[in-house]
């Protein structure tokens, strides 16, 4: 396992069973856009020696749903296989076909790799409770494995299908030591801090990058974001030390910054901006591939933003 600069473990919140910043990793692609394993497993070393917890890789910013499930499997394999830990790590396995998220979630455990981030169903839309209930009921009875830990993926406005609190009380009542979390992409604040109120010590991990810093005060558990791609330290920075009045200057400028970053990557179609910024990052040209239905940034676009990005210091 290669060096880390900082302890991964966020002791300081034991509540939680997953607290941290986790980086929603985007995944390079080579010119025939089969990914890129060596340049993902680099980027994915790189990230955690900046300060992030772990990697939560397979995501919407990795374009999960745009590979297939041998791909998503070489993925997280050749992650493994590079020395990074498998409790460093929380792949995407929820996909349409319950059998599908089956084998993927399975194939995860098998190489040591216990959590998972879990989206519903979400080809079928206007589906009740009942049913995504059954869907997530169906996967874990499935697998019945006591190792698992699911965090649930609440990202309505791509999805189509929201986890509505209720479901989530269920679904905790009938699986406590399954299903420990919830990855909130909404952008309602005020349903994380239901879901946080509502439920103790279950992990409520923000989608927005700026919404951390809130979230924590609120009681929440850290986050999943995109923009930690480029800022995991100032994110890192922010989970430390949110609540020490003593480094109080230290987190406002790191919230500054990160909401500058965040601000720029939603300058465009994100998910290729952010690859974009990664390139200018790295200096690897080869970040600014995507895969269809993404495109890449134009070059206008490519020129302004690495203006805007070197602007940002």
């Amino acid at each position: 396992m290669p060096d880390q600069k900082h302890d991964h473990r966020p002791d300081h919140r034991p509540d939680h069973r997953i607290a941290g910043v986790y980086c929603a990793a985007a995944t390079a692609l080579n010119a025939d856009l089969t990914p890129d394993l060596g340049l993902f497993t680099a980027h994915c070393r790189q990230l955690l020696d900046e300060g992030c917890h772990g990697i939560a890789l397979l995501g919407t910013t990795g374009e999960a749903n745009s590979f297939s499930s041998a791909e998503r499997r070489a993925l997280l394999e050749g992650v493994l296989a590079a020395g990074i830990a498998p409790e460093r790590l929380l792949p995407g396995t929820g996909v349409t076909a319950i059998p599908e998220t089956v084998d993927l979630t399975r194939h995860a455990l098998t190489n040591g790799v216990t959590r998972v981030v879990m989206l519903p169903p979400f080809y079928y839309k206007g589906v009740s409770d009942e049913g995504l209930f059954r869907a997530y009921a169906e996967v874990i009875e499935r697998i019945a494995d006591s190792r698992l830990e699911i965090v649930l993926y609440h990202i309505p406005q791509v999805s189509g299908i929201a986890l509505s609190p209720a479901l989530v009380a269920r679904l905790i009542a009938a699986f406590p030591d399954t299903v420990v979390g919830i990855k909130d992409s909404s952008g309602d604040f005020k349903n994380m801090e239901a879901l946080v109120a509502g439920f103790p010590g279950f992990s409520v991990l923000a989608g927005a990058d700026p919404l951390m810093l809130p979230l924590l005060r609120a009681g929440g558990a850290g986050c999943i974001t995109a923009t930690s791609n480029i800022v995991g330290g100032a994110l890192r920075t922010v989970f430390d030390h949110a609540g020490d009045p003593a480094r109080a200057f230290d987190v406002e400028a790191a919230q500054a910054r990160i909401q500058a970053y965040r601000a720029l990557s939603n300058s465009y179609v994100q998910i290729p901006t952010i690859k974009a910024m990664i390139g200018l990052k790295t200096g690897d040209g080869g970040w600014t591939r995507t895969r269809p239905p993404l495109l890449p940034l134009g070059a206008d676009e490519r020129a302004t933003l690495a203006a805007q990005y070197a602007a940002l210091g």
